[in-house]
């Protein structure tokens, strides 16, 4: 029998090929660090096949983490789950193509369960994989592995469904879900379980925040100034509401949206009232200014669901909104933004996650803001925008 083998120079020449091809898949941007690293030793370029998360992570490290250990133990030879661990980079990456990874690997989940996990939510395309890396990496870090292995399969499962510009919030609303002792936890009407679609998620995600942007607005004391008086007319009572708790049962009751009226309230935009018959409940008025009319008016008036109310109903809340001296009330509006949120709402809120995260997120700042309240739904959270301030943990949890 006769075996043909190829000179030297023809084998050294295909596996050149073979490497290059390999070298071309990584991102354009950092492909001249992968081949000066390659250049370095021929155990280093073998990384291309057998391990290109790691081969990337070793040509372009995250901040703080120094490759030259990793680096010496591939050139001696040790096994690809020792130079890892040298290189702190979970072993499941080596599945990934080198398309996944475009920017520094931060760090990135890897307990026992998460690890038999992610092996089923892997990306299908390599175009899907940097998003994918990135959305698990922040999971991981804004709220726990199992929400890191949740977006994984969800981001595989409807990609288009997953929305990064709200990571955020649902990370947030995760984190709260399960820590029962907390008033984030309290606000939670849906809490987040794994087996959760996406949809289901930001809906309730959404519902969340908008009670707890609700309750920082308001705080813990009631409405003093409510502009009318409770009283009754034809057998309807009305009833002034004037706290989130109140605000929050009649939103549940009647099915409306009266949770995103925090900021109209403090503003002195408008004010609220339930509408009882019997003791139950069967309208909502809101009451404001309409068009340049100066004196209060009905400018709502709505049954459960958004539904009509009779023409009964409507007599009946005029009758008492006139049996009040509509020019004495003060309705003078304040600028948008001028009221500043409760600051003890505010903290007692965030508090239990910036002591379990160690740190006071940039997004989340100890300051009641209304600008954070809308970063926290609007940006996608990049991991280093969030500074660790040890001072302010000191003082939270002193």
């Amino acid at each position: 029998m006769t075996i043909n083998v190829l000179p030297a120079p023809y084998q050294v020449a295909g596996r050149s090929e073979l490497l290059e091809r390999r070298l071309r898949r990584y991102h354009s941007r950092v492909q001249d660090a992968v081949r000066a690293l390659v250049m370095r030793h021929p155990r280093l370029a073998d990384l291309a096949a057998s391990f290109p998360a790691l081969l990337f992570a070793l040509a372009v490290p995250r901040a703080r983490l120094d490759p030259a250990r990793a680096i010496a133990g591939v050139i001696d030879g040790v096994a690809l789950a020792q130079a890892a661990v040298f290189a702190d980079l979970p072993l499941w990456l080596r599945k990934l193509p080198p398309e996944a990874f475009v920017r520094p690997i931060p760090r990135l989940p890897d307990g026992e369960l998460f690890r038999r996990q992610i092996a089923n939510h892997l990306p299908r395309s390599p175009k899907m994989a940097p998003t994918w890396l990135q959305l698990v990496s922040e999971a991981a870090e804004l709220a726990h592995e199992p929400m890191a292995a949740w977006i994984a399969r969800e981001y595989v499962r409807a990609p288009r469904r997953v929305n990064p510009a709200r990571l955020r919030r649902l990370c947030l609303w995760v984190w709260f879900s399960s820590e029962p002792a907390t008033s984030g936890h309290r606000l939670i009407e849906r809490p987040w379980s794994p087996d959760m679609r996406i949809d289901a998620a930001h809906s309730a995600a959404h519902d969340w925040r908008t009670i707890a942007t609700l309750h920082v607005n308001l705080g813990r004391l009631p409405i003093a100034d409510m502009w009318l008086r409770a009283g009754h007319v034809a057998g309807y009572e009305f009833v002034p509401l004037d706290s989130m708790a109140a605000i929050a049962e009649e939103a549940k009751a009647m099915r409306n949206c009266l949770n995103s009226y925090g900021p109209n309230l403090v503003h002195n935009r408008s004010r609220i009232w339930s509408m009882r018959k019997d003791g139950e409940r069967v309208a909502t008025l809101r009451i404001a200014r309409h068009y340049r009319d100066p004196l209060p008016n009905i400018v709502e008036l709505k049954a459960a669901g958004n539904g009509d109310v009779s023409r009964e109903q409507w007599w009946a809340a005029r009758q008492w909104l006139h049996m009040h001296a509509l020019p004495e009330i003060d309705m003078g509006q304040r600028e948008w933004g001028a009221t500043p949120l409760d600051r003890e709402s505010w903290v007692s809120l965030w508090r239990p996650y910036w002591l379990a995260k160690r740190r006071i997120p940039d997004w989340l700042p100890m300051a009641p803001s209304r600008d954070a309240l809308e970063r926290c739904e609007l940006k996608w959270c990049v991991a280093k925008s969030i500074a660790v301030r040890s001072t302010c943990v000191r003082i939270l949890a002193a």
